[in-house]
């Protein structure tokens, strides 16, 4: 259900979205992170003003939550975006596990407005050799003894 809370921080993503495109900080996308009543992140696309490609509003809102609230999970928040994410930061989002997400403008207005992340939604389903960028298996033995490190390290942090 969406009611005035969700509205209220709703309009807020969509604010920072504003004021970083105005900005020429990037392109028009804002984002907040949540938690209760409390905004703990905030973001706005900053891709131009940090030469950053990954400097995406969501990116940028969840690096700031989790600064701000010293973790790297956000399982008790919700993340507010002005736009559906796009697929690197849905990959952000799952793993800083939210609770949910709202968004207001869909892939399909971003495509519209020439941010179209299809491609990379096809690129996923490609075989590695037949991406546009190839992607290249190197099998290194010593990358392998550090998964096995990995694996029996005793004071190790899951997530």
């Amino acid at each position: 259900m969406i009611g005035e809370r969700e509205k209220r921080f709703m309009q807020m993503a969509v604010d920072l979205s504003r004021e970083g495109m105005e900005k020429g900080d990037g392109g028009p996308f804002g984002a907040i992170v949540v938690r209760g009543e409390e905004i703990v992140g905030r973001g706005w696309n900053q891709v131009l003003s940090f030469n950053d490609p990954t400097a995406h509003a969501e990116v940028v809102a969840i690096r700031d939550a989790c600064a701000n609230l010293n973790t790297f999970q956000l399982h008790d928040c919700e993340i507010f975006t002005s736009c559906e994410p796009c697929p690197m930061c849905l990959g952000a989002i799952y793993w800083a596990r939210p609770q949910r997400v709202y968004f207001a403008n869909t892939k399909d207005d971003a495509a519209a407005i020439d941010f179209d992340d299809s491609f990379i939604y096809r690129e996923i389903q490609v075989p590695h050799s037949d991406k546009k960028i190839p992607f290249i298996a190197f099998p290194s033995a010593s990358a392998a003894a550090v998964f096995r490190d990995w694996q029996i390290k005793g004071d190790r942090t899951l997530y």
